[in-house]
């Protein structure tokens, strides 16, 4: 099929350029429409039960990840400077279009009985801006008396001060966050620059916009470094500006693909996404290196150069298409994964792993032929004194040293066993964040300050209207809040109870020893003092923790950020202790927020992920059944490609490296591109059997002499592409570089030692007659065909 492929390509090169043309153009067309994603993708399928009741909340209660926090610690925050200082911030940040309210120490309410009209006045804490130093101390004494505040707005311990800063909620999942971020900050940085107090913001908003600017940042930076780098190994190992200048036409091209397929599918660039186009430009070098080092191998053995270019096509068309077939499955196993963002990532990477395919075979083919033939000089890495001398301690290896391979590999796999038992899991929202990242230290200090900044929240569902004020619930909400507030983890809670607290301080006269839950002969009548306006119909004081008919409240606490396992053990001690308290037969009780979602997303994420990299194993070991039709071989041919993984597998347990979505996916990616050198070598082993009569260690070795060098380049430009990576600022796309990296020098080892060997130890046990014999043969070549070929491509150039 691929004779014929070829001489078509080549006889209608002209037609091809234009379909091509036109075909990039439309997809640069379309890729001027891909956006960035600002939404906050959730890792649990929608029929989930976790899921439903946090939506659930989120309909009765609205958003609870749509606050950015802005803190300080500031010994001098009273005095009269600094105290104005912070509150032009509070004034300035709530003039910014989309945000929704400030609450700070300058912005803090207070209640006040009034004796004539037997009501709480509200009034602003500061009511006008203070002028003397005695004012702001007058300020001072008040706040520190309203227990309310202490541990949320203020901590007397370590001076520390905070900033609640709600977004409009229609601004949460839009392109106009960034500016309002952007805006925020320039206010945030001029307080900086007046005070030289270091400030710190954090919050889900906040952490997801940084996430996607860096995002968007990365996508080029990565495109650029990957371009470089291959570039520069190319130029060293072909000697040719040409061979390289060729090869990066085709990945520019591939990458207006990349985000003309984004477009055409309505899907934006998130942080997978974001490194596709890199993955690409690893993965046409690599096509373009097997290409190039077949065209120069072929053209140096006969000097017709039209005629090399056809038997490239033809010889190694087929099988080229069945690596990039088994680099495709291995992205395409997170198709099945049910999260929307990594089934994305799937789709995406797969189709484009085989469109990048099309584009090499066809425009690299094409774009030689318009070229000079190859030099001396270009040809000369073919006897490279440095690979050959690798390849030729290889074979020595090989034939006369198995037991030390086979011990070496042994011991390899004996210590990935024991490092995949020391593998743990993580889950944290700031994971892929690397420990010095201000983002990552920033969060730090809230939780060092004020417990953390990720939600954590309890719906108390009484069963009947009016229900939450009853006094046996009223007591029961705040035992479970004291038990909550016994972990660590956990922040002030700001739930009814404590503004029942902060009514009975203010209905004994401000006395900062009264802030405590009214009791049930208290309550009746400190509830009489709170305005119609403000509890009647759920606005105003009350709104935000009571429904409308007071049966369903809310407690809020913000908690630190944990790791998956630390989660898990917290749900199994907090959940038993609800149920003790509130009776499932009276109440219904849900423990949800940004916080719950997240732990449980991840794990199951994780879950899935190990299921996909089993996927993966069974769709690629399809591929080598359809491709070499022996179990016996595939086995050989998968377990030199497996260990690797497990060897990786131990290298994160030793290291410390978490097991995570940004590392999990590691593996599946590492195997698909990892086998595409056994399919090369064990292609080129069959056809050499076929050529020496089934010889099977002659065989073995001239597979490895014309395949070990692609082997061994390819395994180079890949280790190094996805070493680029290490310079994210993101830790888990650093950990893939790392990790994708380690994988496939590992695989080399194997595949290029562990695979041969194997197939001069079993020997003939391995080459059945399905073997030798195959439903389709990767490598067409015959004797005839060469006659064609040479009678077709004379010496003269082929003339359109």
């Amino acid at each position: 099929m691929f004779t014929y492929i070829s001489r078509f390509i080549l006889k209608h090169r002209t037609l091809l350029i234009v379909i091509l043309a036109l075909l990039t153009a439309f997809m640069a067309y379309k890729g001027q429409n891909v956006k960035l994603s600002y939404e906050n993708s959730s890792l649990l399928p929608e029929k989930d039960s976790t899921r439903i009741e946090y939506q659930e909340f989120k309909k009765l209660f609205g958003e609870d990840g749509n606050v950015i926090v802005i803190g300080a610690v500031n010994p001098k925050i009273f005095n009269l400077d600094q105290f104005n200082a912070w509150s032009d911030l509070g004034d300035n940040i709530k003039k910014i279009d989309g945000i929704q309210e400030v609450v700070s120490i300058t912005r803090a309410i207070n209640l006040t009985k009034n004796e004539e009209t037997h009501q709480f006045n509200i009034q602003p804490v500061v009511k006008t801006r203070p002028t003397t130093q005695a004012e702001v101390d007058s300020i001072r004494s008040l706040i520190t008396t309203l227990k309310l505040y202490e541990g949320m707005l203020w901590n007397p311990q370590t001076k520390a001060t905070l900033m609640t800063v709600t977004l409009d909620k229609h601004k949460l999942n839009d392109i106009s966050r960034i500016a309002l971020i952007d805006q925020l900050v320039q206010e945030v940085e001029a307080y900086k620059a007046q005070t030289k107090v270091e400030i710190h913001c954090s919050g889900m908003p906040y952490i997801r916009t940084v996430t996607m600017q860096k995002v968007k940042h990365e996508l080029f930076l990565f495109v650029i470094i990957s371009i470089v780098v291959a570039a520069s190994i190319m130029l060293l190992f072909f000697k040719s500006i040409r061979a390289v200048v060729s090869s990066l036409l085709i990945v520019g091209i591939s990458i207006v693909w990349v985000l003309g397929t984004l477009s055409i599918f309505n899907y934006k660039i998130t942080i997978l996404t974001g490194v596709i186009p890199s993955l690409i430009v690893i993965i046409v070098i690599e096509n373009c290196i097997y290409i190039l080092n077949k065209y120069h191998w072929e053209y140096r053995s006969h000097g017709n150069k039209m005629r090399a270019l056809s038997q490239v096509i033809h010889r190694i068309g087929f099988a080229s298409l069945m690596t990039n077939a088994a680099t495709a499955l291995g992205f395409a196993a997170f198709v099945l994964v049910p999260n929307q963002m990594l089934r994305e990532f799937g789709v995406i990477t797969s189709i484009n792993v085989m469109i990048l395919y099309v584009l090499t075979i066809v425009l690299l083919p094409i774009i030689l032929s318009l070229m000079a033939p190859p030099s001396t000089k270009h040809t000369k890495h073919l006897d490279s004194n440095f690979f050959s001398a690798v390849l030729d301690k290889v074979i020595y290896l090989i034939s006369n040293r198995r037991n030390l391979i086979y011990s070496i590999a042994g011991g390899l796999t004996l210590v990935g066993f024991i490092g995949l038992s020391m593998m743990k899991t993580s889950g944290k929202v700031v994971d892929d964040f690397r420990s010095d990242d201000p983002t990552y230290l920033d969060l730090k200090f809230f939780e060092t300050n004020f417990g953390g900044v990720m939600p954590f929240e309890i719906s108390v569902d009484t069963k009947k209207p009016n229900g939450v004020l009853n006094y046996a619930t009223l007591q029961k909400i705040d035992r479970l809040q004291n038990t909550i507030n016994e972990y660590p983890e956990f922040s002030k809670p700001l739930s009814l109870i404590e503004v029942l607290k902060f009514a009975r301080q203010a209905y004994y006269n401000g006395d900062s020893s009264k802030y405590a839950l009214p009791s049930s002969m208290e309550k009746n009548f400190i509830f009489s003092y709170i305005p119609q306006n403000v509890q009647g119909d759920g606005t105003g004081l009350l709104k935000s923790f009571l429904d409308s008919t007071k049966q369903t409240t809310r407690i809020s606490f913000q908690m630190a950020d944990v790791v998956t396992n630390r989660m898990d053990s917290l749900m199994s001690e907090i959940l038993p202790q609800v149920d003790s308290i509130f009776s499932p037969a009276k109440y219904d009780v849900k423990v949800t927020g940004n916080s719950v979602v997240y732990a449980k997303g991840t794990n199951f994420l994780i879950k899935n992920l190990f299921e996909s990299v089993l996927i993966a194993i069974v769709l690629i070991s399809i591929l080598m059944a359809f491709l070499f039709s022996s179990f016996r071989m595939i086995l050989v041919s998968m377990v030199p490609n497996i260990i690797p993984l497990l060897i990786t597998a131990a290298i994160m347990g030793f290291a410390g490296i978490p097991i995570k979505p940004s590392t999990i996916i590691v593996f599946s990616i590492a195997l698909g591109i990892s086998v595409d050198n056994a399919i090369q070598y064990l292609s080129r082993y069959r056809h050499e059997l076929k050529a020496t009569n089934g010889a099977i260690k002659q065989s073995a070795l001239n597979a490895l002499h014309e395949a070990g060098f692609s082997m061994i380049y390819t395994s180079i430009v890949l280790v190094l592409g996805f070493s680029v990576f290490i310079v994210s600022e993101f830790g888990g796309t650093q950990a893939l570089g790392i990790l994708i990296s380690t994988t496939l020098l590992i695989a080399m080892f194997f595949n290029v030692l562990v695979l041969p060997s194997l197939l001069l130890t079993l020997d003939k046990r391995l080459v059945s007659k399905a073997f030798t014999e195959p439903i389709i043969e990767i490598y067409e070549e015959d004797e005839n065909e060469d006659k064609e070929l040479e009678a077709e491509f004379p010496d003269e150039p082929l003339k359109e």
